[in-house]
Order: structure tokens, then sequence, then C-alpha cells
């Protein structure tokens, strides 16, 4: 079989035309013409290189040789030479770099110099020059924060004076933030000069108004507790009063409670607020009482569980104070929980056993009555048995009074007065009734003793100060039926737990107090 074909070798200036070449003869003669056409291609291209570099090599030669006469000129005149094709001159990056590092090293010489350890500071952006370095300590320093201060806290060289430090300082003023507290809420959250107004600071405070707390009162809950300005809105904030919330303590109340106590918002229920509840409920307290004591006394929960309240409720029973009646006495004075018993209870016993002469089992009854009495003083304590003596009481008189009643401890001495008097001149009874019920000094004289007494006398009854006085108003009218007495209700008034649970707080959820050292 033939195979037909055409094959066409390209030249310079004809184009030969075979019929019927075979497909060998085809490929081989293609194959040497384009050989031949690369072989006398690369020839030119050759020749013409060659051409080319010799051209080069004689202009480079004079061009060296001028710019080598110019660049000797340069020299000689203390010149830079300047390329004139360029406009601009632009650092490299080793450049930017290296000055850098001689910036950040000048700015470390000039803070150590000053004390300041400046190792936390390698991975923090500092300014690029050391004025402004210089311009920020001296602001700091303005503020009142001190070198240990800065030391305590030195990325706070990382704000700006300008974008940093006076938005927020400003912000913190238009809040009512008192500039005189500004060292002290920096000493304790230098944070806040990182914050932004806008994104950070702005919604913390708009939360707090959601919580009831009245504008005017923002600034006083951020000087004394300024880390709330940190804290996540839908974090520990929120858990805190929706549990506070659970436990019974009211909707209405807990912005007064956050506005006394705002340390609540950065509690966590699980590791703070939930054992300390849980605690006072294995003791007797029952949760709506406890719910009632943070209405009036929200700071009781900052009272650590194992540092302070289990070692105080431990140190009450080695005092013999019945287990029983540790519900009542806590109720009545959460504050029994958060002193540091272990001191104050020796010091106590001791200084009334110095006074009146009690035993230690007395004490034991006194603590149960009236907790207050570790925390009196002994001037007051010292007043009152002055007073009690004047009254024609003999010391170990005076000492059974105070052991049944406690309470004349801490009474307002005019108003004993004025019912001592009432008692001796218009009631004219024994001074063995005011010994056995010693709890006629703790009756209102206008509203109580003298009503009741005057329809006692007028009914003509011979009845005891406890039968007339230690009862409710509906109770007495009852009693003021009676033709004969042939019982006489001789118990001493103690506390109701009932009355703690039915009350609320007198202090308005919006209000604002300042925290008081008188006891």
């Amino acid at each position: 079989m033939q195979i037909g074909s055409h094959a066409g070798i390209t030249r310079p200036s004809f184009l030969l035309v075979h019929q019927e070449i075979p497909v060998v003869m085809y490929l081989k003669l293609q194959l040497n013409s384009f050989s031949a056409i690369r072989i006398q291609n690369s020839f030119t291209r050759r020749n013409r290189l060659i051409t080319r570099f010799a051209y080069s090599v004689s202009e480079r030669s004079v061009g060296s040789s001028s710019a080598g006469s110019s660049r000797a000129d340069n020299v000689k005149s203390g010149r830079k030479h300047v390329d004139s094709s360029s406009l601009y001159v632009h650092p490299s990056l080793r450049e930017m770099h290296n000055e850098k590092i001689v910036n950040r090293a000048k700015v470390y010489e000039f803070l150590r110099g000053l004390g300041i350890v400046p190792d936390e500071l390698d991975g923090l952006e500092l300014p690029v020059t050391l004025e402004i370095m210089r311009e920020r300590v001296n602001f700091l320093h303005k503020l009142g924060l001190t070198i240990e201060d800065i030391n305590n806290y030195p990325l706070v060289l990382g704000c700006s004076v300008k974008k940093n430090m006076i938005p927020v300082l400003d912000y913190l003023g238009r809040l009512g933030v008192r500039k005189a507290t500004f060292t002290e809420f920096l000493r304790r959250y230098p944070q806040v000069l990182h914050a932004s107004v806008v994104v950070d600071l702005d919604p913390v405070v708009k939360y707090l108004q959601g919580m009831d707390i009245k504008p005017t009162d923002i600034a006083r809950v951020l000087e004394r507790y300024p880390e709330v300005l940190g804290f996540k809105l839908e974090g520990t904030m929120s858990t805190s009063v929706a549990y506070l919330v659970g436990i019974g303590v009211a909707r209405r109340e807990i912005g007064g409670v956050l506005t006394r106590y705002p340390e609540i918002l950065g509690m966590r229920v699980g590791r703070v607020i939930k054992p300390f509840v849980e605690y006072l409920e294995s003791l007797g307290v029952p949760r709506l009482a406890i719910a009632r004591l943070i209405e009036k006394s929200p700071h009781i929960l900052g009272f650590g569980i194992e540092n302070k309240v289990k070692s105080n409720i431990e140190s009450l029973l080695e005092f013999e104070v019945r287990k029983e009646l540790l519900p009542s006495i806590v109720a009545q004075y959460p504050e029994v929980i958060g002193v540091d018993l272990k001191a104050k209870l020796p010091h106590q016993r001791d200084l009334l056993c110095s006074v009146i002469d009690i035993r230690p089992e007395d004490f034991a009854r006194m603590v149960e009555k009236m907790p207050q009495v570790v925390s009196l003083g002994r001037t007051p304590i010292v007043k009152h048995v002055d007073f009690l003596n004047d009254c024609g009481l003999s010391l170990q008189q005076v000492r059974v009074m105070i052991v049944k009643c406690p309470q004349l401890l801490a009474l307002n001495l005019d108003i004993m007065k004025r019912s001592f008097d009432y008692f001796q001149k218009e009631m004219g009874r024994p001074m063995d009734d005011l010994i056995s019920f010693p709890a006629f000094f703790t009756y209102s004289l206008e509203s109580t003793i003298k009503p009741r007494h005057r329809k006692v006398a007028e009914k003509g009854l011979k009845c005891s100060l406890s039968w007339f006085l230690n009862c409710s108003d509906e109770k007495f009218n009852q009693r003021m039926e009676y033709d004969t007495i042939d019982m006489e209700e001789m118990e001493m008034p103690s506390f109701d737990m009932n009355t703690l649970i039915g009350s609320r707080s007198d202090e308005s959820a919006s209000e604002y107090e300042e925290d008081s050292d008188d006891e």
C-alpha cells in the first residue's frame, strides 16, 4: 500500500513541494530543515550579543570612570551621592527595625533610671520617641501613681495619653467619679486605661442602670468597686443577681443591695454565694431569712466561709453557746460571723468579768440574748453600769439584770433615765420589780409604758411589769378584759425569726449610704 503525502521545506525565498514523499523521508527532511534554521538563527543572535556586549563594555568603562571621578568629588566635598532619577529615599525594613531597637533601648534605659522594671514591656508596642514615654510617665505621676504603682502594672505605659488616658478619665468624670478618687481607682483597676469608652465602659454603665442603680449612684458604685468595669455583662454579674432573686431577695431591692455592696457583681455563685447560703441553712437559718439579711446587710456575702464564718461558729460553740440558738444569733447580728471571734470572745468575757464579775456560763447566755455584746467597748459598758448603780442597785443586782437583759448595756442613757424617773415617781413600784424585769428599759416610754400603765391603774389590777409589757397591743387589750389574774407570764422577750422573714429593708433600693465605722 502506498501513502501519498506532501511536505514543504521553508526557505528564505522559495518553497519546494514534493509529491508522494514517504512518511519517514518527510520527517527527516522536516527535522533537517528546522535544525538548519535554528543553527542559522543562533549564529545571528550570538553575533548581535557580542556586538552589543562590546559596545556596553566600552560605554561602561567610560561611565564608570566618570562616575568614579564624580563619587570621589562627592566624598571630598562631604556629600552623599543621590541618584538623580530617584525623587524620594525610602528606608529599608532593616533600617526601620534597627531604629526601633535603638529607640527601645533608650526608652528602657530611661525607665530603669526612674526605678521602673521594663521586663514585661518586651512584647508591647512602645512610643517611637523617648519624649512620648517621658510624657506618659509624667502624666501618671500627676494622677498620683508612684513608681511602685507602675511596677505593679507596667503595661499602663503602653497607653497613649491622648488616645487612651484622657478619654477614659473624662468619661469617668462625666459619670461623677471624683478626681480625688482617681489615684485609688487606677491603683485598683489600672486596666481601665486600656478600655474603649464606647465598646467597653458605656455598656457596663448602662447595665448597672438597668439593675435599678440610679445614675447619681453609679459614680459611688464605681469608686467602691472599679473592677466591675471589666466584667462581662452576661457572665458573673447576671448570674449572681439571678441567684439572689431566686432565693427570695426582692427584685425591687436589688438596686439598693448592689449600690451598698457592688462586690456582689464579681462573686461567683457556685464558689461564693451559694456555699454561703447553704451553710447558713445548715445552721437552721431559713432561706427567706437569709434573703432578708442580704437585703439589709449585703456585705455579709463577703465573709469568707472557711476563714471566717465556720471559724466563728466553732468559737461560739467553744464558749458554751447552745447550738440550737445559733440561727437566732446570726439573724439578730449577722456581723457576728464576720468579726474575729477567736480574739473577741475571750477579751469581752474578761472585760465583763472585770466590770460586773460575771461567770463564764453567764457570758454565753448574754451572747445568746444579745450577740452585739461581742462588739461593745469598755466605755459604754462602764457608763451603763454606773447609771444602774446610781439608781440604787447593788453590783450583784446589776449583774443579775444585765445577764437577764444584756440590751441594758447598749440603750440610750437619756431614754433610760426618763423611763426610770417615770418608774419611780408615777408607777411607784418596788425596785424588785425592775430587777425581775430589766427589759422594762427596752420599751418606749410614750407609746407603750405610759398608756398601758394608765389602763392597768384604772382597772386596779395588781400585776408584774412583764404581764402588761411583754405582749402585743392586741394581747394587752384582751388582758384588760380580765377581772382577775390567775397566772402571770414572766418570760423574757426573745428574738422571733418570723419578724425577720416578714420584714423588708426600710432603705430605698436606689438610695446610697456611706459606710460608717461607728459601732
